[in-house]
């Protein structure tokens, strides 16, 4: 078995940054890897190097998958070159090493492990190139073009060591253009209308919709409470349960007027929020627009919150072999983030993520995996293997 610190040092060194998102170097590595064991394959590109990888057969009930793209990095303050894949200390350093080219080491490093013990592989394998910029390449085009069968689906997205995520809050993101009255600016508010004052009328009708509680049921009420223990353990982040039961916001971008001396004919707005369970996001749209009467919508995007059952026999086997090779029981969690998962359930699979990586330097400077983590994450995918494979071998 090629050990999973190898292939994610590997991994790390094939640069493919999202943007511009030329994946092909890591998509190129995993074919090599499985091309070698036997393991058919099919990469599926589309311009700019944005390339994905299913495996052939037939479909299989379970499927293991992950993104080979990462968000960019600049070279400052970072302990070793970002994309050295430096193998130091116990842990692997890099761009990506924890989201999720570790994961994706402690797959094929369990796949390789697997087919050493003369067994089938029971799991479809899915590598795709774009899910930090929405999937319009990865998994939303392979889904549109039925090259996926609904299964179960562990994403090896990083995630705390004894908590799959089964379920993510929704996405609301709206592209909005504010047209006003242009006049003299010494005149306002007596004359024209300010199209950044709208704007900023409808940011405060925003600001108050995060006071908003929305019902959910007791069992994931408690899902949500423990998932607030973990973020506070996990990351510092206190209030978690307001995190998960209310509507975040935030004006990520907000550019308008002319002169300063002119009332603003034009403000434009993207505003994205991120919708609890319980909220209707179609009235909460609605709601919205009714405060604006000045905006244009030039973009929408809409995702409904999305959610594994925690009572489902998946949930049950990952939670259990995660509880044995850690020596500790292992429950689920909720996310407030986004990810692949919300297309693959809205498309019928069961999702859970589950992989390695330190949740804190996610996205940022000296990014890193701890080498323990990936080999415990390998044990685990195997063991998860193993359960799918009995009715295959």
């Amino acid at each position: 078995m090629i050990e999973p610190g190898k292939i994610c040092s590997d991994l790390v060194a094939l640069k493919s940054e999202n943007p511009p998102g030329d994946t092909s170097g890591p998509i190129r590595y995993i074919k090599d890897f499985l091309d070698a064991r036997g393991i058919l394959s099919d990469v599926i590109c589309s311009p700019g190097g944005r390339c994905n990888l299913v495996t052939r057969g037939e479909p299989r009930p379970l499927m293991l998958c992950g993104h080979v793209d990462v968000v960019p990095a600049q070279g400052e303050g970072w302990t070793h070159p970002p994309y050295s894949g430096t193998m130091e200390g116990g842990y692997i350093w890099g761009r990506g090493s924890s989201d999720m080219k570790g994961g994706i080491a402690a797959i094929l490093s369990a796949c390789d492990a697997l087919l050493e013990q003369g067994e089938s592989l029971p799991a479809t394998l899915v590598f795709v190139c774009d899910e930090e910029t929405g999937g319009e390449n990865g998994i939303r085009f392979l889904l549109e073009k039925n090259l996926l069968s609904p299964c179960d689906c562990l994403i090896a997205e990083p995630s705390p060591a004894l908590h799959p995520c089964i379920g993510q809050k929704g996405l609301c993101r709206l592209d909005l253009r504010f047209t006003g009255t242009p006049g003299h600016g010494s005149l306002y508010p007596l004359v024209g209308v300010s199209a950044v004052m709208e704007a900023m009328h409808l940011l405060e009708y925003i600001r108050g919709l995060h006071e908003q509680a929305f019902p959910v049921d007791p069992q994931l009420r408690e899902i949500i409470q423990r998932s607030s223990d973990v973020f506070a353990e996990e990351f510092g982040i206190e209030k978690g349960t307001e995190i998960l039961e209310r509507i975040s916001y935030n004006p990520g971008l907000i550019n308008g007027g002319e002169k300063v001396n002119i009332v603003a004919q034009y403000c434009n707005l993207d505003l994205e929020l991120r919708i609890p369970w319980g909220c209707d996001i179609h009235a909460l749209v609605r709601g919205i627009l009714a405060h604006a009467p000045h905006a244009t919508v030039l973009g929408e995007t809409l995702h409904e919150p999305s959610l594994t059952d925690p009572a489902c026999d998946f949930v049950s086997v990952v939670c259990r072999e995660v509880g044995a090779v850690y020596g500790r029981s292992a429950s689920p969690i909720l996310q407030w983030a986004a990810s692949d998962a919300r297309h693959l359930r809205a498309a019928g699979f069961r999702v859970i993520e589950y992989g390695p990586g330190e949740l804190s330097t996610l996205h940022g400077t000296n990014e890193r995996v701890a080498v323990a983590a990936l080999e415990k994450a390998t044990d685990i995918y195997l063991r998860i293997m193993h359960v799918y494979g009995k009715d295959l071998n």
